[in-house]
């Protein structure tokens, strides 16, 4: 069964990225519709796929990460982040298959890669 499933680790101190808001929208025709929104656990991690099953279809995707919030409660700063919401952009040839789209991730940069 095909799912769409994510995790945030916060690299710059070594833990997960717990707390931080999630969203998964489609894009169809330059148009973005919500599909879901989370948050993470204790662990980086969502405590359900985004998205699975029937609902996931080949096409394009993006996550939406708010790691702007995430950073600056954990060093209790105001004013704006240098990374505010991170979006990753994914495309989805096989839905049948596992989608795990990881954020590794610090105040001032971020990378991914697709996981198992």
């Amino acid at each position: 069964m095909g799912r769409i499933t994510t995790h945030v680790l916060d690299t710059a101190n070594g833990r997960p990225g717990q707390g931080i808001s999630v969203q998964l929208h489609r894009i169809e025709d330059g148009r973005r519709t919500l599909l879901s929104s989370t948050s993470t656990n204790a662990d980086g991690r969502c405590d359900r796929p985004l998205l699975e099953a029937d609902a996931l279809l080949a096409g394009i995707y993006e996550l939406d990460f708010d790691v702007g919030h995430y950073f600056a409660q954990a060093a209790g700063t105001a004013g704006p982040a240098f990374l505010g919401v991170v979006t990753l952009r994914f495309g989805v040839a096989h839905p049948e298959q596992h989608y795990h789209v990881p954020l590794l991730v610090t105040p001032w940069s971020y990378s991914t890669y697709r996981g198992s």
